[in-house]
């Protein structure tokens, strides 16, 4: 029985799906905005805002937690460096989600997730 499991598999194993999101957040800190599908934009938001919440701490261990967690360094540098220090008033809520058009060959839902 699966009673009150609310997971969002995406169609992918485990393994594949983390990383994936994974990617999707390196690319919303490195490009600041991206277009995906909607259920893609809704899953990986809550991961955005935790790397931004870490990333205002701004010491060795938010780092090497945002290391853990993110694939490419770049994405690492600038949350640390630039985001970090763009949200430090802010309390949360660091990105949001416009909806797009349909996807011409499939007709799926798709979304902007960008930060504010």
């Amino acid at each position: 029985m699966r009673h009150r499991v609310k997971k969002t598999t995406l169609g992918r194993k485990k393994e594949p799906r983390e990383m994936m999101l994974r990617n999707l957040t390196s690319s919303v800190l490195i490009y600041e905005k991206i277009k995906t599908t909607k259920a893609k934009a809704k899953a990986v938001k809550p991961l955005v805002e935790k790397a931004i919440t870490t990333a205002k701490k701004g010491d060795l261990t938010a780092r090497r937690s945002l290391i853990e967690k993110l694939p490419q360094k770049m994405a690492i540098k600038k949350a640390m460096e630039v985001l970090g220090a763009k949200y430090k008033e802010r309390k949360g809520g660091y990105t949001r989600i416009i909806n797009l058009p349909p996807r011409q060959g499939d007709g799926a839902e798709m979304a902007r997730l960008e930060l504010v």
